[in-house]
């Protein structure tokens, strides 16, 4: 793999873009069809599609990563190709036997798990029975997701990183498609589309992941499931490595348990937290695909001054892209989702027929209050993704699991405690809570043992972007009062004058870092330098 960091990053982060520009116009058209609080519908969809959603993130997007990719490469470094495809088989026919046989339960104890992701259903027998039948229908997609986890791990490992990152848009388009084509019919019929969209899309994925192993010598074959050494370390490994990088998922998941009290919170949960994973899987995700690999070699090959630089310019760059954005949610939070979910969503559907959106004002307010709360804890969310490679690189999983089972305490504990004042609400402040508790142990962890150090540089650059960061605050603030006066210059729609808005804060934003010195371009080519 290359030692050039921003390259890799360059190439996760522009087709991880694509996709969740893809899955943005995905989000917008689901709430625009079948709306968020006023149809179970929705609150049945988005809770049947948390529980293959959070696998997806945990086997894409690196939880089962920090377990193979270190194993993975030791097998391809000290032992050759065909040892390492031997224990890619092996690793493949334990997921095979295990998810065929949790696939076939679930199908069978479909209303268990309705009750286990969204226990307040079950006040609504038309609500928890529309769940099962979503969860019976995308539940397979848990499968495929491990299986395109692995694939693209190896690809990954081997510095190939543009077939993994661009899979997902096929769960996008086929979402996009299947939501366009019974955008007239009935919102459970449009559900039950947008259900076999995300199984389709899961098909599709496999696919391409499956075409680009081959690609690389790597066509793998079933092999008989056995407890080889190599799949009981990697089981080791993998176990505490699902709790500690996946902390954030079990969190929501078990927020939506919680928030499935309230009608329409399941809601209004999914489309705030579909907003912020746009800046989430662009920075913190697409730096951890990069990242682990990068580490893992370097940590292999002695070089510890390496492996903590390339920690302290990864929180670098993610901090310059991540501040602003979360600045965005926490003063723009309704407008955002208005302008996305009420005015754009409104304008698609009147293409294919359907008279404007159904998401209410009502829906604005929940999602955009979610929104900004979240966005307190965007970096947090981000930053996690960058301490925990530091870990699973050396193939250590039980700490970051330890501290992870900290934040999910906290996280229940919280949302629990504030839900009966503050509603679904405390969910999303819990969330975020919870994520600084474990970001917080995993850098002084990390500083302890000395394989994080700050350094001078690293000190001033974020004080110099917390500074570029309240500059753009205080800039949307004060412009969003005159948004009706811009939307005139766009035939008075609200929608593009947020979006005319948002371009030129990340203008003003890009000038203020540069003026204070928090960015330089070339700093970023490498990993070289000192930090």
């Amino acid at each position: 793999m290359s030692g050039n960091l921003f390259k890799s990053l360059a190439t996760v982060s522009g087709m991880t873009m694509v996709s969740r520009v893809l899955g943005f116009a995905r989000q917008i058209l689901i709430a625009g069809v079948i709306g968020a609080g006023g149809n179970p519908v929705a609150d049945a969809f988005w809770a049947a599609f948390r529980l293959p959603n959070m696998f997806r993130r945990l086997f894409a997007e690196g939880a089962f990563h920090a377990a193979f990719i270190p194993l993975f490469q030791g097998k391809q470094v000290g032992e050759g190709h065909e040892e390492a495809k031997k224990f890619a088989e092996e690793v493949l026919a334990g997921l095979v036997f295990v998810l065929t046989l949790l696939t076939a339960l679930v199908e069978i104890a479909a209303p268990l798990f309705v009750y286990l992701i969204a226990a307040g259903f079950e006040d609504d027998p038309e609500k928890f029975s529309l769940t099962t039948l979503y969860t019976r229908i995308m539940f397979p997609y848990l499968m495929m997701m491990s299986l395109v986890g692995l694939l693209s791990g190896i690809l990954n490992s081997l510095g190939r990183f543009a077939v993994s990152a661009g899979a997902p848009l096929a769960l996008n388009i086929c979402l996009i498609t299947a939501i366009l084509l019974y955008a007239n019919a009935d919102t459970e019929i449009t559900g039950a589309a947008a259900a076999w969209g995300v199984f389709a899309g899961g098909v599709v994925q496999l696919g391409l992941l499956m075409f680009g192993a081959m690609r690389q010598g790597f066509s793998l074959r079933l092999r008989m499931p056995k407890l080889t050494p190599g799949v009981r370390r990697m089981v080791m490994l993998g176990a505490p490595g699902f709790i500690s990088a996946g902390a954030i998922q079990i969190n929501l998941i078990i927020g939506t348990n919680i928030a499935s009290r309230e009608p329409g919170a399941v809601s209004w949960l999914m489309n705030a937290d579909q907003l912020y994973q746009l800046p989430l899987a662009v920075i913190g995700i697409a730096l951890a695909i990069v990242l682990l690999p990068l580490l893992s070699k370097r940590v292999k090959e002695g070089d510890e001054k390496g492996a903590a630089t390339a920690i302290n310019r990864s929180l670098e760059i993610s901090a310059l892209l991540c501040f602003p954005a979360a600045a965005a949610f926490i003063v723009m939070g309704a407008p955002i989702c208005d302008a996305l979910f009420r005015g754009l969503a409104g304008d698609a559907l009147s293409v294919v027929g359907v008279n404007g959106s159904a998401f209410t004002e009502h829906d604005v307010a929940m999602t955009g209050a979610a929104l900004a709360i979240f966005g307190w804890g965007l970096p947090a969310f981000v930053w996690h993704k960058i301490f925990s490679p530091a870990f699973f690189a050396r193939e250590d999983t039980r700490t970051p699991m330890n501290y992870a089972l900290i934040a999910i305490g906290i996280n229940t504990v919280l949302a629990l405690a504030l839900f009966p004042h503050f509603g679904f609400l405390s969910v999303a402040f819990a969330t975020a809570v919870a994520a600084w508790v474990q970001v917080g142990l995993l850098a002084l962890k990390l500083h302890r043992r000395h394989q994080f150090q700050p350094g001078g540089r690293l000190a001033a650059r974020l004080f110099r972007i917390v500074f570029a960061t309240l500059g753009l605050g205080l800039f949307l603030h004060y412009s969003l009062g005159y948004t009706d006066q811009i939307a005139v210059y766009f035939w008075g729609r609200d929608w593009i004058a947020i979006v005319a808005l948002s371009v030129t804060g990340i203008v003003v934003y890009g000038l203020l870092a540069f003026l204070l010195g928090a960015a330089r371009p070339s700093d970023y080519k490498t990993l070289t330098g000192k930090s």
